[in-house]
């Protein structure tokens, strides 16, 4: 199954969105991790390039990927200002996500 990397930039006026909805954000993400389709997450550790985040997620498509995510209260809520999906070729025979 593929493996996606997933690009969030979020709306740079939506901290106070994000903070109230932060924790239905983690909880859905968290399921989707228990589920097998979020294999890590997490927040940019600095905004030089502006808010976001990083998911790398296994999905058989794209779509799938878009039907998922769109699920998430951060998109629910319009805190997500643009969201990139792209396959990620993942190398070598000793890492965490095969």
């Amino acid at each position: 199954m593929p493996i996606y990397a997933v690009q969030y930039d979020y709306d740079v006026n939506s901290a106070s969105l994000r903070d109230q909805h932060r924790p239905a954000h983690r909880d859905y993400l968290s399921r989707l991790t228990d589920e097998g389709s979020v294999l890590a997450r997490g927040p940019y550790a600095d905004n030089a390039g502006g808010p976001g985040a990083l998911l790398i997620m296994r999905a058989d498509s794209p779509e799938e990927i878009a039907r998922l995510l769109d699920a998430d209260p951060f998109f629910e809520q319009g805190c997500i200002s643009s969201r990139r999906v792209r396959e990620w070729e993942v190398l070598g025979d000793k890492h965490p996500f095969m």
